[in-house]
């Protein structure tokens, strides 16, 4: 699955969009330059492994032309990166992987100017909200770029198209939910994890990579319910690592998601819980401690709600997995899919 990544062609792809940026950049002033730097830092990293989905799904179904599907999934990157950005200013999170990322960058030069907290906070955010914005123009921009035939780019355009929709529809159902707009119930959390991020993590790679091939709408189709349930665990298994996850391996803080008051399906099945009462002054606590976290997380492994979201994920990572045997995927991407799903859990215990 390594050597279908191509990561060579997309990395020069990702270096070519950076440094015409930067050519710009110089053009409008410093603080514009610094942003734009920022941004390259931001796309540095990672797993990189939604353009890894899409290439490898491109070369299990007959694709050839290994610099197209680097180039689209150069593009997914590129909004992969936006939606991080945005969700870290959405988040309030200044720090990503235990570094200031794009908004927390923004905030230390403001502060170093003798600008106030609330001030460069609010410059924190501007500048976060404007770098997912340039990275989104970005992909839409290189991904109708690609080279392919214009039916084939209206196409994945369209994939692109609707996953910007369901991520927003998502991340506004998060949020909402966060402030009690909503009923919370598992079945809800779960529609809100598949529209934030399933569908742009995993369909869209999945179906571009397909389209991109000739494969048949049947099969795109197919992968499409594919990217669902295993995007559906991979989300569930991340919603486990943001409560008990070691930051130096996650990127963020173990304290965000019960401080912002996340209703995961984590939570949404302790709330089902006789500890719920014992949970719930930890959720929504702003200034909740490392030791009131670690209490709350005892209380969720004693509920039985930890076990029951890795279970209710290796339950839906199964039946992927299934639909990938019924469409060609070979062996080796099968086992990579898994892998990188159950090795989450795996790090977080």
């Amino acid at each position: 699955m390594r050597a279908a990544d191509r990561g060579p062609e997309r990395d020069a792809v990702l270096r070519d969009f950076l440094d015409k940026g930067a050519v710009r950049s110089g053009l409008l002033g410093e603080p514009y330059q610094q942003l734009w730097s920022d941004l390259a830092g931001a796309l540095s990293g990672g797993k990189r492994f939604r353009p890894a989905l899409l290439v490898g799904v491109y070369r299990a179904h007959g694709g050839t032309d290994e610099h197209l599907a680097a180039t689209v999934a150069a593009g997914v990157e590129l909004l992969h990166t936006a939606f991080v950005i945005h969700d870290d200013v959405i988040d309030g999170d200044q720090t990503r992987r235990g570094l200031p990322n794009v908004s927390g960058a923004a905030a230390g030069r403001a502060r170093a100017a003798g600008v106030d907290e609330a001030h460069a906070n609010a410059y924190a955010q501007t500048a976060g909200i404007l770098a997912g914005d340039l990275a989104l123009v970005g992909a839409v921009r290189t991904i109708s770029q690609c080279g392919a035939e214009s039916a084939t780019v209206s196409r994945v355009l369209d994939l692109v198209d609707q996953a910007v929709h369901a991520s927003a529809a998502g991340e506004l159902a998060d949020v909402g939910l966060s402030v009690g707009i909503g009923s919370a119930t598992i079945g809800e959390v779960l529609t809100m994890a598949e529209l934030k991020t399933a569908v742009y993590s995993f369909v869209l790679p999945l179906q571009a990579g397909a389209v991109l091939a000739g494969s048949p709408e049947p099969v795109v189709d197919r992968l499409g319910d594919l990217g669902r349930l295993v995007g559906i665990a991979f989300q569930l298994q991340d919603d486990v690592l943001g409560v008990f996850g070691d930051e130096e391996q996650t990127g963020k803080s173990c304290l965000t998601d019960l401080r912002e008051a996340k209703q995961t399906p984590l939570i949404a099945h302790a709330r089902t819980t006789r500890q719920w009462p014992l949970i719930a002054p930890f959720h929504g606590n702003a200034d909740l401690t490392q030791e009131q976290a670690d209490r709350a997380c005892a209380l969720l492994e004693e509920c039985g709600s930890r076990q029951f979201i890795e279970d209710l994920a290796h339950s839906y990572l199964g039946a992927a997995l299934a639909i990938a045997d019924e469409v060609g995927l070979p062996r080796e991407f099968l086992g990579w899919v898994s892998t990188l799903t159950t090795g989450l859990l795996r790090s977080a215990a």
